[in-house]
């Protein structure tokens, strides 16, 4: 897999490769000789293995780690914990099938261009996912965690213009950096959260249900994979599965998730436009949208619907993003009503829905 990551980007004139590393310690070590601006990470490796030389070259203030990443159960979990030991971002091993080698190295170029420009900037990411990651490991080790303090009577949501009276659901869409940034956001949020909360994280297929079950293990709220048919429940957040375009459905029993084909040809499957388009008609003025970190521009459509049914939306800054894609194209579209830092996301949620804030 070594050789293979190096033959593709070597195609690239833009990129050079300025060593290769056959185990974890070699890793290190030539990462602090050639100061390269982006480092590739197996995740399998001989010696002390990818994710002990992402935590090691993270904490050192290395540059941005992507880590290669095998489509299995093992291989998402791991991953995962290398997004919050400090790793940017991951690409999947591609399998033997040309077309899946075309894209796996479009991807890649992509993101070894867009992060080896940005390398010093992304350094200064390092505290973020440090405070994400003791926050995540904290949680998992409490047994028992204490009982909320009693939540005060209901207030109203504050008014946003027509429509006011309190919002039904929560539409999250990130990508490049959204695992970091929802391990910040959905652990902090009570558990008597009032309203259903519906994620979309751009992942491929078997990283979604991973992801969701280590949210759940540092949340007090619900966090679950969507599956078709669900219902949306107060104080769940329901992640869209990968491969699968995640709309809503009104029953007689109440609102309920529906997976489908992606018969748009969308780019990413799970679509955050899809998404927060289906959220903005079901739910109208009552759609409270967030747009967080990623690249590209995916969701602006889907918040545009929510902004003219009369919903409202945040969207994170510039400066707490990894990469200001999604935010900067639905603020420069003028879709956000708010804009704040990650850290303030959870605050923001709660004061929105007349909820008290009171993180771990």
């Amino acid at each position: 897999m070594r050789r293979a990551i190096q033959k593709m980007l070597e195609k690239e004139p833009e990129i050079r490769v300025v060593g290769t590393a056959a185990s974890g310690e070699e890793g290190i070590a030539m990462t602090e000789r050639l100061r390269p601006d982006v480092v590739t990470m197996d995740v399998e490796m001989p010696g002390i293995g990818g994710l002990e030389a992402a935590r090691t070259i993270a904490e050192r203030r290395g540059p941005p780690i992507i880590m290669v990443s095998a489509l299995t159960r093992e291989g998402a979990e791991t991953t995962l914990r290398a997004l919050e030991l400090g790793a940017v971002d991951f690409i999947p091993k591609p399998d033997s099938a040309l077309i899946d080698i075309v894209n796996v190295q479009r991807e890649l170029v992509e993101k070894v261009k867009h992060f080896g420009s940005r390398g010093a900037y992304l350094r200064a990411m390092r505290e973020t996912q440090r405070i994400a990651r003791a926050h995540i490991d904290e949680a998992r080790r409490k047994q028992s965690p204490p009982a909320p303090p009693p939540a005060p009577p209901p207030r109203r949501a504050r008014s946003r213009g027509p429509g006011a009276g309190g919002f039904g659901c929560v539409a999250v869409g990130t990508s490049t950096g959204g695992p970091v940034a929802l391990s910040q956001i959905l652990p902090k949020l009570p558990a008597d959260f009032p309203i259903p909360i519906v994620v979309v994280q751009h992942m491929p297929p078997g990283f979604t249900r991973p992801l969701a079950e280590r949210l759940a293990s540092a949340s007090r709220i619900g966090v679950v994979e969507g599956s078709d048919g669900m219902p949306l429940v107060p104080g769940t957040a329901i992640i869209a599965p990968a491969g699968q375009q995640l709309r809503l459905q009104q029953t007689p029993g109440g609102v309920r998730v529906a997976l489908g084909a992606d018969e748009q040809r969308s780019l990413h499957v799970p679509s955050v436009d899809v998404m927060a388009t289906s959220v903005g008609e079901t739910y109208g003025a009552g759609a409270l949208g967030v747009i967080l970190t990623g690249m590209g521009h995916d969701g602006v459509q889907g918040l545009r619907v929510i902004k003219e049914r009369g919903g409202y939306v945040v969207g994170q800054d510039e400066a707490s993003s990894v990469v200001y894609g999604m935010p900067r194209a639905a603020a420069a579209a003028g879709l956000v009503d708010r804009v704040v830092p990650l850290e303030a996301v959870p605050r923001a949620l709660c004061e929105l829905t007349g909820t008290l804030y009171a993180p771990v």
